[in-house]
């Protein structure tokens, strides 16, 4: 497995040989990323929970490419879901070598005015603070802890993290989703230096500005709408991040509205503390 050479019209090079999971593949970001991936080589086992339907016409589209989707529902916070998807993978592919965390629940399952009317955090229900984390920390976790194995036999591997913005992160009334998006960038920073010098990197990926997904609320102005990012824009650093280009690149955050065909060292998580004891 190369993945270096020339072959993406968004990215310059190809992953032919590549095999990637994206989590979240029905629609979105998920669903943008996983035909990126497809479009470029890659063979790719796209996953969700629910839009069924979505997911199997996902695969047909990703079909008409250089390589190929395989339609897999399973539930990111169900171990057993996930160690089921990543055998998919190796069974059908022969491998794994890339992993895209991107399944995530919003704001939008607090209110549908989340973007107007921000909810104070005692006025969050119980369960759907449990669900929003459950899917947004846990469930990277479970598919991450899945993956690794065949990565580290492979010798080579990529986690790929979608995250967010520090702005949105501190937003009020965004919790619980700030604060489960604040999690994955400490889990991205740890996985990190966990799997250093195994050939495996973990690096967070975020649009860089609000976009239009499915986490927008249906009643979002179309004025506005119209200016948000569109979720192609995801795909052309997740190539780079996916090839051979990026060997060495771990424990960093990319903004994608930001990428000109090489990243920006930022590190995941906050910043570092210069002085003592803060």
């Amino acid at each position: 497995m190369d993945g270096t050479d020339d072959g993406a019209e968004s990215a310059g090079f190809s992953l032919d040989g590549v095999v990637a999971i994206v989590t979240g593949g029905a629609s979105g970001l998920g669903r943008a990323m996983a035909l990126g991936l497809a479009r470029a080589g890659a063979r790719v086992v796209a996953t969700a929970s629910r839009q069924i339907a979505q997911l199997g016409s996902l695969a047909r589209e990703g079909g008409s490419g250089a390589g190929e989707i395989v339609a897999a529902p399973g539930d990111v916070t169900v171990a057993a879901d996930c160690e089921r998807i990543v055998s998919l993978a190796v069974e059908r592919f022969g491998g794994l070598h890339v992993l895209v965390n991107n399944a995530g629940r919003g704001m939008k399952y607090v209110s549908q005015e989340f973007m107007t009317a921000p909810t104070r955090f005692w006025e969050v229900e119980p369960d759907t603070w449990r669900m929003i984390v459950d899917t947004n920390v846990n469930g990277p976790f479970l598919m991450a802890r899945a993956a690794v194995p065949p990565m580290l036999a492979a010798g080579w591997g990529r986690i790929v993290n979608i995250s967010m913005s520090y702005e949105t992160m501190r937003r009020r009334g965004f919790s619980p989703y700030g604060p489960s998006k604040a999690a994955l960038e400490s889990e991205t920073v740890i996985w990190a230096q966990d799997l250093a010098e195994t050939g495996i990197t973990v690096n967070a990926l975020l649009p860089g500005g609000a976009t239009d997904t499915g986490m927008i609320p249906d009643g979002f102005p179309s004025e506005q709408r119209a200016r948000l990012l569109k979720p192609q824009i995801m795909v052309p650093p997740l190539l780079w991040l996916a090839s051979r280009r990026s060997d060495g690149f771990t424990g960093h955050r990319i903004a994608a509205a930001e990428w000109s065909g090489a990243p920006a060292r930022d590190q995941a998580g906050w910043p570092p503390v210069q002085s003592a004891g803060r």
